[in-house]
């Protein structure tokens, strides 16, 4: 790898899915308890309980899959551009979740999320 990514587009494009799922499932993005509640499910959530909201026949079900695995993507995007000195940050959708994200790893005891 040459150190160097596209982390900003990258974490442009994944603010957008991750908005366009929490519309999905009707997620109030201004509600911090709320935010701290899916984060906590996303952090707990297996790769078989994400692999079941995706297969869901609910979409809102399957929305929430697809956010979850989202913010994987969004987590490990963050460690990535950490790793060679770039702080990787979005716009206030990727700031709100990614906030409570951390705060629900730290309370879990995951350190810097898993």
């Amino acid at each position: 790898m040459s150190g160097f990514g596209h982390y900003a587009r990258t974490a442009e494009e994944l603010e957008r899915e991750i908005f366009k799922r929490g519309l999905m499932i009707g997620l109030d993005w201004q509600n911090p308890v709320i935010l701290r509640r899916l984060a906590y499910e996303a952090l707990t959530c297996t790769a078989d309980c994400r692999l079941g909201l995706l297969r869901h026949a609910d979409a809102t079900q399957r929305g929430k899959g697809e956010l979850f695995a989202l913010s994987e993507m969004m987590l490990e995007t963050m460690r990535q551009s950490a790793l060679v000195g770039v702080h990787t940050h979005g716009g206030v959708t990727w700031k709100a979740f990614g906030r409570a994200l951390y705060e629900e790893s730290e309370r879990l005891g995951q350190g810097s999320a898993k």
